[in-house]
């Protein structure tokens, strides 16, 4: 009965193995028609997902001992760091070089002067000095001097009208439309009132006190009218009149307005007495025009360099001549724009410099060239040395500009201190020095035969120098820029001109 039993129970489990087995169909039935309701389903177990403590967890286990302890410590630790790093940034704050006060600088010691005394021969007039204001605007200069401009008939006082401007140059609605171009640019305009400035007296053979009536009049109407400041050549007395009339009515917000002079045939000597004593904002001289020794320019600029900025220099300006009338050469040129860009004081430019424009004969004023970047058109008969006038045209102009640029850039350069290093009858060079900036040193060969310059300092002077420096811009071939160059022996050839650079150290 037993055995009976047990063999039914595992024919049972077998048939209900076999039915498990069986496939499904569409209506959920297992083969044979009954439903599969012995199917294992696997049910997956719940997640355990990490809650944290809570808030009264926390506040018993925050009340411990340990955990006070540890925070005790970890806010020591916090305040320990902080005043540490404190006490740090003040010991580096008090140990590092304090900074050189910058020194009051004014709109004409920013950058270069451009003399435009022939607007005619510049560009047909003030019309056309406004048209070319972009191009300008590309030397980076900080002010245009204009003129002189004025009615007079040579030698005659009574025909004199300083408030007219020449029907040749233009009219006042011209100057206006001049004024407002430039001031959106950032350059500044001055008015040359020298009177009798095409005859044989500047200020006439009589009369002189009736003549600076009529010129400071003649400034305050000008001013009022939005020029930034008058220029006047050769006059040594009554400075404090016309300051007074440049300055006046002057708000303390306002731009600063400059009585800008022109003297020749004075001593350094005599030129810094004059800065000194008369008032006058700039003084152009010609001291690098009558002085060509190297000796005799050091020991000049060794007189001034306390008074740069009042001192503007040019190598021809005070007479509005092109560079090129003594500069006879394009190399002599360029060393002549590198030698005004790095000198202590405002470099004074004629029109027509920045591409070595040859001088007029006489007294006749050269005739400006433009579009001196647009080469041949293809397929049209070269002249030959016409193109390659135009490509020297090209690169003074770009020389001139690397150094305009320069010089704007550099605190060295700007309002630098000055030292002078080696000189000889024909060469020269000088270092030029502000606090923690890069310095720079100009080194300039105008003679004939090459020279060689040892460029040394003395100790006293508390500025090291050293034994290397860095080429930054040169007319020497054999000096190129980015090389290194030993400063016991600078060779330069004839005309040659070199800007070398090297860093501050503490």
């Amino acid at each position: 009965m037993n055995k009976d039993m047990e063999i039914d129970m595992k024919e049972v489990e077998l048939n209900e193995v076999d039915l498990e087995k069986q496939p499904m169909t569409d209506d959920g039935l297992a083969a044979g028609g009954e439903k599969n309701g012995n199917a294992n389903l696997i049910v997956p177990e719940d997640e355990v997902m990490f809650t944290g403590l809570s808030k009264e967890e926390l506040m018993k286990v925050a009340g411990t001992p340990g955990w006070v302890r540890t925070r005790c410590v970890l806010l020591v630790l916090f305040w320990l760091v902080w005043v540490g790093m404190l006490a740090g940034a003040i010991v580096i704050i008090v140990q590092a070089p304090r900074c050189k006060a910058i020194p009051e600088m004014n709109w004409w010691n920013e950058g270069p002067l451009y003399q435009i005394s022939d607007l005619e021969a510049f560009s047909d007039g003030l019309k056309g000095v406004e048209a070319k204001l972009d191009e300008i605007n590309k030397l980076k200069v900080k002010g245009l001097v204009l003129g002189p401009l004025h009615n007079v008939q040579t030698d005659n006082p009574s025909a004199l009208f300083l408030e007219e401007i020449n029907p040749t140059q233009g009219k006042k609605e011209d100057l206006a439309a001049v004024l407002e171009k430039a001031h959106k640019k950032g350059i500044s305009v001055v008015l040359d009132l020298t009177p009798n400035y095409q005859g044989n007296a500047l200020w006439f053979s009589s009369d002189v006190g009736v003549v600076v009536e009529k010129v400071t009049a003649a400034a305050e109407h000008w001013l009022a009218l939005g020029v930034d400041g008058v220029k006047i050549s050769a006059l040594t007395d009554c400075w404090s009149k016309l300051q007074a009339a440049v300055q006046g009515n002057r708000t303390e917000d306002s731009k600063k307005r400059l009585l800008m002079g022109a003297v020749e045939n004075i001593s350094a000597a005599e030129l810094s007495q004059l800065v000194n004593t008369s008032g006058v904002d700039l003084v152009l001289s010609d001291l690098l025009s009558s002085k060509n020794g190297g000796v005799e320019r050091i020991k000049d600029m060794d007189t001034l360099n306390s008074q740069q900025r009042s001192l503007g220099w040019g190598l021809g300006a005070t007479q509005q001549d092109q560079l090129s009338k003594q500069a006879t050469t394009l190399d002599l040129i360029r060393l002549y724009q590198l030698l005004l860009f790095t000198m202590p004081g405002t470099p004074v430019f004629t029109y027509g410099d920045e591409i070595g424009l040859q001088a007029g004969l006489g007294s006749e004023s050269p005739k400006m060239v433009w579009d001196i970047q647009k080469k041949p058109a293809e397929r049209t008969p070269v002249n030959e040395t016409a193109e390659a006038e135009r490509k020297q045209r090209v690169d003074i102009r770009k020389w001139f500009i690397s150094l305009s640029d320069l010089r704007g850039k550099e605190r060295s350069l700007l309002h630098g201190d000055y030292y002078p290093l080696y000189s000889s009858a024909s060469s020269l060079s000088f270092l030029r020095v502000w606090d923690q900036t890069n310095r720079y040193i100009t080194a300039v060969n105008w003679g004939g035969a090459e020279e060689t310059l040892k460029i040394t300092l003395a100790p006293t002077e508390g500025v090291e120098l050293p034994e290397t420096a860095k080429v930054e811009l040169s007319t020497d071939d054999n000096l190129k820029a980015e090389d290194f160059v030993s400063l016991d022996k600078i060779t330069l050839r004839p005309g040659g001109a070199v800007l070398l650079q090297f860093p501050y150290k503490a």
